[in-house]
């Protein structure tokens, strides 16, 4: 979906007037906010294989970083490294606040460049591991071109974390664009200070004035930008230059045009929200079930479709499918992450069920699965710690005194936990890293 565009000075007086997102610097003073796809566990396993120590001259590039918040989520887990951080934004007012916002956190390993993404490729800069890329490229006329401006900066060996907008599910925030485009008064170019306040203002009286029939008010629960002051709204709602995609125009685009690899990861759920036999759950009907034979871009394409509320598609974008961290290694440590549980706890709850299949409530994402609890998932979860390889957890599985029957193998044992480890790498639970990583200790 394309809307009418504004040239880019129109586009970067908006973020002048109103920098993205609207962030307070004192708030460092008793938070961190963090960043779904800069996590550095997350970046390992999907992007380098599990491989990455994050400490050897590591290079992350934020291209328009806006007020900063990756910025200084990397730069902040990446403090005790040799690592260096590059933000570029062509907005001064919102690096202005990225500044600030460092500055209060005594972050010195990020490089200040105020320009467009666009000039990435006469900048001179050394090529970057990682590049962000968030909630950017819907913004520009063409972005292809800014693709290939990120990929002229981007190592070989490196990857791209990438958001834009999703079609489906911003169906409402795209009739309210409509809405308040048909009803403004002035030139879509105006963007001075007195007709910003003023199309604010009026878009604030539409906004209260919607009729419960409205598709935009119906589904506003998927929403919060408009909720979240001028800066908000205005990006939301009055954005000129805005386009979307559904699953299938990001494989044409990424994957058959450019020859990336994928890995999509929506923010707390995982490639979970693409999944048809976890979106249409607990009870999946055999048609949904089904589905799980089907390659990727199809699952993904009817994940979309089914749930309807996926309003921005994040993904990694890498030149290689070998970039993601394998299961089946025992020289491979797998770790909880995005919320705090242990394996002793996790253990627990499947030994409860006494060997029968049983309904998982995974309240952080919403998501409930009916799961068999295997011969030995209880006794793997019980040794996940972060630290010991699947070769060490599985041995101290074949040790247990408890255990009845032949002595199970490695593939046995990586066959029985494939499942519960394919739920819990799909909601980014469980991650995994080469035990050479075992000197990086995230935040």
């Amino acid at each position: 979906m394309t809307m009418p565009t504004k040239n880019a000075g129109a586009v970067r007086a908006q973020y002048e007037a109103l920098p993205y997102p609207a962030r307070n610097p004192d708030d460092e003073k008793r938070r961190l906010l963090r960043t779904w796809l800069d996590d550095l566990p997350m970046i390992n396993h999907y992007c380098f294989a599990g491989r990455q120590t994050f400490a050897h001259g590591f290079r992350a590039l934020v291209a328009g970083g806006g007020t900063g918040d990756a910025t200084i989520f990397l730069a902040e887990q990446l403090r005790q490294t040799d690592a260096r951080i590059v933000h570029l934004d062509f907005s001064t007012a919102s690096m202005a606040i990225a500044k600030q916002r460092a500055a209060l956190r005594g972050l010195n390993n990020i490089e200040w460049i105020h320009a467009s993404l666009l000039s990435l490729p006469t900048l001179d800069l050394a090529p970057f591991d990682y590049i962000n890329c968030v909630g950017v490229l819907h913004h520009l006329d063409d972005p292809d071109a800014g693709l290939n401006a990120l990929r002229a900066v981007l190592k070989p060996s490196g990857a791209l974390g990438l958001m834009v907008y999703a079609e489906v599910g911003r169906t409402g925030v795209y009739q309210m664009q409509d809405l308040l485009r048909l009803t403004r008064q002035s030139d879509v170019e105006d963007t001075t200070s007195e007709q910003i306040a003023a199309d604010i203002a009026d878009a604030h009286q539409v906004l209260a004035a919607l009729p419960d029939s409205n598709w935009f008010k119906r589904g506003e629960d998927l929403y919060q930008d408009h909720r979240m002051g001028d800066a908000g709204l205005y990006d939301l709602l009055l954005h000129s230059r805005d386009r979307a995609f559904t699953v299938g125009q990001l494989f044409d685009w990424l994957v058959d045009a450019q020859g990336l690899n994928l890995e999509f990861t929506s923010t707390y759920q995982g490639r979970a929200a693409y999944l048809p036999y976890l979106v249409g759950g607990p009870n999946v009907p055999p048609v949904l079930a089904r589905l799980a034979g089907l390659p990727k871009r199809r699952q993904y394409e009817i994940g979309e479709l089914l749930s309807g509320k996926i309003t921005t598609h994040d993904f990694f974008a890498t030149h290689s499918a070998k970039t993601r961290a394998p299961y089946g290694r025992t020289d491979f440590v797998p770790l909880f992450y995005h919320e705090p549980i242990t394996g002793p706890e996790l253990s627990r709850i499947f030994r409860q069920s006494h060997g029968r299949p049983f309904m998982l409530d995974h309240s952080h994402t919403g998501i409930k699965l009916m799961v068999s609890p295997g011969k030995y998932v209880s006794r793997i979860l019980f040794h996940i710690d972060g630290q010991k390889s699947f070769g060490e957890i599985f041995d101290l599985v074949r040790a247990d005194d408890t255990l009845k029957g032949p002595t199970p193998n490695d593939e046995e044992l990586f066959a029985d936990f494939a499942p519960m480890y394919e739920f819990f790498n799909s909601i980014e639970r469980i991650l995994l890293r080469h035990e050479s990583t075992a000197t990086y200790l995230p935040i």
